[in-house]
Order: C-alpha cells, then sequence, then structure tokens
C-alpha cells in the first residue's frame, strides 16, 4: 500500500531528518519527494510505500501524529487511494 504523508510548520534544521529517520525505524520506504520554505514555513509531501512496514497503518499514523505535536508540527498521513479520490476532477 502508498500513502501520502504531509508535514506543515515553522521551518527549523532537522526536520527532514527526524520524519524520514521515524520512517525507516518501521521499514517504510520514500517513493518520492518535495519540500519547499515559503516565507518561514516548511512544507513537505512525500509517497510513501509501506509494503514492508512493521507496524499497522493505524500506528503509524498515531507514531507521525505524535512526532508533529514534539515537534510543533502538523504532520498527517493519508492512503493513496483515499487520496486519489478526493482530488479526482
Amino acid at each position: 500500500m502508498k500513502a501520502i504523508v504531509t508535514v506543515i510548520g515553522k521551518d527549523r534544521a532537522g526536520i527532514i531528518a527526524e520524519v524520514c529517520t521515524l520512517l525507516a525505524n518501521s521499514q517504510i520506504n520514500i517513493l518520492d519527494i518535495s519540500q519547499t520554505v515559503m516565507e518561514g514555513f516548511f512544507t513537505m509531501t512525500m509517497l510513501i510505500d509501506l509494503a514492508e512496514c512493521t507496524k499497522s497503518f493505524t500506528e503509524v499514523s498515531e507514531s507521525l501524529k505524535n512526532k508533529g505535536d514534539e515537534m510543533k508540527l502538523n504532520i498527517r498521513i493519508q492512503r493513496e487511494d483515499i487520496f486519489d479520490l478526493m482530488h479526482r476532477v
């Protein structure tokens, strides 16, 4: 299964490293990543592959939310199929 992870918040050093480390520790592969900083705000979108993941989707979602709370960021995950349906024109 693939999913989309979004990260939004005030820019600071280490955001990408911390989020990617959390994913790697659960055997989640990052397929694509895009990030930018706009007037001091960091935004990142990742396409990830959960095929080899050692946790349930719910556990991954909760881990990302907790990491976001810890880092004062908004971190969310959404299944790719649901994301596609929501954004279909």
